[in-house]
């Protein structure tokens, strides 16, 4: 066994693991890179633990949803750590989108410290998107 080889491997796995976590408070939080899968109870936790979440409603079957989803998936990618990204399938959660009055989707919700802030409706380019979401951080 080539001992220098699995500490370098033990190093690398460390070194990800403290990229993949910041200090708040003494306590660790996890940077998320992607977009978490949201359901009735992890929606409301989240709405009250992040300062800054953006909130992704869509069904499998619509096609502006899936032609967002990537450009989704890339600002949660860039802006891990200062903006939490969630998905939620209005087909499997009707009682949240609801309450929350969507009526169309593709829509984002853009929640401030537990505050709606923005409804983003409808499919827009990846630079309109970013913009419309960025402007409140």
């Amino acid at each position: 066994m080539d001992w220098d080889e699995e500490l370098r491997r033990i190093r690398e796995r460390k070194l990800e693991e403290l990229m993949r976590r910041q200090g708040s408070g003494g306590e660790e939080k996890k940077v998320l890179e992607k977009p978490i899968e949201l359901n009735a109870a992890s929606f409301r936790e989240l709405i009250k633990t992040r300062p800054f979440l953006v909130v992704d409603c869509w069904a499998p079957w619509c096609t502006p949803c899936r032609l967002i989803a990537p450009v989704v998936e890339e600002l949660a990618q860039k802006y891990a750590g200062r903006i939490t990204f969630g998905k939620l399938n209005v087909d499997e959660n009707p009682s949240i989108a609801s309450e929350l009055q969507i009526m169309s989707i593709p829509t984002l919700l853009v929640f401030k410290q537990g505050r709606l802030v923005d409804r983003i409706v409808g499919a827009m380019p990846r630079g309109a998107l970013e913009a419309r979401i960025t402007r409140w951080l």
